[in-house]
């Protein structure tokens, strides 16, 4: 497989403000391992390649375990992630998929997660899932090849 071109984002020296962003995601006060099972699974969703792979192993990185990660996928039906987990995955599941619903992060939703994070925690999930859904858009359009990056 080969790549479209490189990523927009490199093309036009945009990877520093989107690297302060990842900066302010990750100092919003949730935990490493919640942030990058929430990137996992948007990446899932969007059937981002490139994001999934780098996602599988940033979480590696942050102390996730393998067991944890193969679930991400039916986080659902697995016993393995905590209430505060679930709720961070049900709010970026409804962040990726904006379309699927007349009323696209439902209160229910919304609620649950506000249960077990603060104002920060949210806006810190909020933006961790609209990044990366940026670059699932980014890396989906120009094709961009999983592993590529290291």
């Amino acid at each position: 497989m080969e790549a479209r071109m490189k990523n927009p984002a490199m093309v036009l020296d945009a990877m520093q403000p989107i690297q302060a962003l990842y900066k302010s995601v990750y100092a919003g006060g949730v935990e490493p391992k919640t942030l990058e099972l929430v990137h996992l699974r948007a990446s899932q969703i969007n059937g981002c390649s490139a994001c999934v792979d780098s996602g599988a192993k940033s979480a590696k990185k942050a102390g996730e375990s393998d067991e944890r990660l193969f679930a991400v996928a039916a986080w659902r039906e697995s016993p393995l992630f905590t209430d505060a987990e679930r709720a961070a995955l049900a709010l970026a599941e409804a962040a990726t998929r904006l379309a699927d619903r007349t009323d696209p992060v439902p209160d229910d939703i919304w609620d649950e997660a506000a249960d077990h994070y603060d104002e920060k925690g949210l806006a810190a999930l909020i933006l961790m899932v609209a990044v990366t859904n940026f670059f699932n858009r980014l890396n989906a359009t120009t094709k961009q090849v999983a592993g590529a990056w290291g």
